[in-house]
């Protein structure tokens, strides 16, 4: 039997989302974030080395790291559902986009996050707020903003052509794509992105997209 190790606010949702799609049977064991510094639990340690969410195991395997888990479910159980296109085309795009997720996309986003919440942190100590405010303004626009600006105008006019990300149905690389995307669309920087914005909302109206947030628990997309 498939169990996903589920960490609430996490990319672990995606893969409930992918785990409804391949409609394989499994189990869900849910962990709360801590309270107060919103890391996953120690238990999580008991289950793989690193503690972090999401993991699966399956018998005596046990596998971390969203993409190596949407890469093991897909060789394992998606040959006759949501399997990679055989399109040469779409194949191409499919490798991309599952790679351009984490690996161009949410660097930058994280780092966007971190920033803001220690400018929020920076701005309850009145007199080191004017510099706090300078240096991340400063680390922003010389790199992360403008990263995160180049890749979402990518996306946004790949989406204005495309429905899906990797064919004409949904596949990993959608899979792979949608938790940036869903912070992005929750925290406003989409407001000017139509496209992205149908693109979340299109997923959200998937029936196995909301039976993975009955199985996940509330989700706090931001």
């Amino acid at each position: 039997m498939v169990t996903l190790h589920h960490l609430n606010n996490s990319r672990s949702q995606r893969i409930l989302w992918l785990l409804e799609e391949l409609g394989i049977d499994y189990d869900v064991k849910r962990y709360e974030r801590d309270a107060v510094t919103n890391l996953a639990p120690a238990s999580l340690r008991a289950i793989h080395p690193l503690g972090r969410s999401p993991v699966l195991t399956e018998g005596d395997t046990t596998i971390a790291e969203s993409g190596a888990i949407v890469d093991y479910l897909v060789q394992m159980y998606g040959k006759d559902t949501f399997a990679p296109p055989t399109d040469k085309q779409d194949y191409q795009q499919y490798l991309f986009w599952v790679h351009f997720a984490e690996g161009s996309l949410m660097p930058p986003l994280v780092a966007l996050m971190i920033l803001e919440k220690a400018r929020v942190k920076a701005s309850k100590m009145f007199f080191i707020k004017p510099i706090a405010d300078r240096i991340v303004d400063g680390i922003i626009n010389a790199y992360y903003g403008p990263n995160l600006t180049q890749s979402l105008a990518y996306i946004e006019a790949y989406l204005e052509q495309n429905e899906w990300f990797a064919g004409r149905t949904p596949n990993a690389a959608d899979v792979q794509m949608i938790f940036p995307l869903e912070a992005i669309v929750a925290s406003g920087k989409a407001k000017d992105l139509p496209a992205i914005a149908a693109y979340v909302k299109r997923v959200h109206e998937r029936d196995t997209y909301q039976r993975a947030l009955e199985k996940g628990g509330e989700y706090a997309y931001a």
